[in-house]
C-alpha cells in the first residue's frame, strides 16, 4: 500500500536484480509455497532434488513442477509463475558475484550455475521448458504493453516525475515503446481464455486475482531485502499485465479528455508493468 506508513520508496537503479548471497533452504519453501497454495493444482508435483540443498545466492530452488491435465487458463497461470521463475533464475546467473577481494567485487555471468538450473542433463529435461516459459511470459507481457497504450496516448495522462520537461521526455519513450510492442506481428491472443460461460469466466478471473495477491504475500516472507523487492515488483508487474489483458473493453472506452473510470493504473502498477517486462 502506497499510503501504509511503512511503506518504502527504492531506488531500482541503485538496487539491481542479481546475486545476493541468500542462502538456505527457505527460498524453496518460498516456491512450493508459491505453487501449491494455489487452488489450480497440477496433476502432479516434482518435490525438489535435495530440499536440503542451499540455495545459491537468491530467490531460486531446483523444485520441479508439471502442470498435465489442467485446463487452458490454469495451464497458462503456471507456465506464467513458472517463467517468473526462470527469470529470477536467469537473472542471478547473468549478474553473479564471481570473486570479491579488497571490498572490490566482481559481477558477471555464471555459465556454470546457468547449466546447473536449465541444462536438460542437469534438470531431467525441465530447463528447455523452464526457458520456454520464460518466453511465454515476455509474449504476456508484450501483449499487455500493446493493449494499455490507447490509455497512456490520451492528452489527459501525464507521467509525474516532478519535473516538468522530464514528465514529457518520460512519456514520449513509453509511447515509443508502445508502438514498437504494436509493430510486432505473433502476439498471443488472449480471446481463447475465459471464453466460457460469463459465470464461470468471472469466476475464473477472480481466482486468477486471489492467487497473484496470495503470491505477493509469499514474497513478503522472503528473508533477503533485495530478493523480496524483485520478486514482488516483478510479481505485480504481471498482475497488472493480466489486469490490462482482461480489461480490454474499459480500456476502449476511455474518454479521451476526463479522468478514467472504467480503467486505472496506480504509478506503481506502471512502474512494476515497465521493470518486469525489462527483467
Amino acid at each position: 500500500d502506497e499510503r501504509s506508513p511503512d511503506a518504502q520508496y527504492v531506488d531500482l537503479l541503485l538496487n539491481p536484480e542479481r546475486y545476493t548471497g541468500y542462502k538456505g533452504p527457505s527460498a524453496c519453501r518460498v516456491w512450493n509455497s508459491i505453487y501449491e497454495e494455489n487452488c489450480f493444482k497440477p496433476r502432479s508435483v516434482y518435490r525438489p532434488l535435495n530440499p536440503l540443498a542451499p540455495s545459491r545466492g537468491g530467490l531460486v530452488s531446483i523444485c520441479h513442477f508439471s502442470w498435465t491435465g489442467l485446463c487452458l487458463e490454469k495451464r497458462v497461470f503456471y507456465k506464467l509463475i513458472s517463467g517468473l521463475h526462470a527469470s529470477i533464475n536467469l537473472h542471478l546467473c547473468a549478474n553473479y558475484l564471481l570473486e570479491e577481494t579488497w571490498g572490490k567485487p566482481r559481477w558477471g555471468p555464471n555459465v556454470k550455475e546457468f547449466t546447473r538450473r536449465f541444462d536438460p542433463a542437469e534438470t531431467k529435461g525441465e530447463g528447455p521448458r523452464r526457458l520456454k516459459n520464460l518466453y511465454f511470459l515476455y509474449l504476456i507481457e508484450l501483449r499487455a504493453l500493446s493493449k494499455v497504450a490507447p490509455y497512456f496516448e490520451r492528452a489527459v495522462v501525464d507521467l509525474y516525475t516532478g519535473n516538468g520537461h522530464e514528465d514529457a521526455e518520460s512519456k514520449a519513450l513509453l509511447l515509443d515503446i508502445f508502438r514498437d510492442t504494436k509493430s510486432f506481428h505473433m502476439h498471443f491472443d488472449e480471446k481463447s481464455m475465459f471464453a466460457g460461460d460469463k459465470k464461470g469466466a468471472k469466476s475464473l478471473k477472480e481466482e486468477f486475482r486471489l492467487h497473484f495477491k496470495n503470491i505477493s504475500r509469499i514474497m513478503d516472507c522472503v528473508g533477503c531485502d533485495k530478493c523480496r523487492l524483485w520478486g514482488k515488483l516483478q510479481t505485480q508487474g504481471l498482475g497488472t499485465a493480466l489486469k490490462i489483458l482482461f480489461s480490454e473493453k474499459e480500456i476502449q472506452s476511455l474518454p479521451e479528455n476526463s479522468p478514467s473510470k472504467g480503467f486505472q493504473l496506480t504509478r506503481q502498477e506502471i512502474v512494476a508493468l515497465v521493470n518486469a517486462f525489462g527483467r
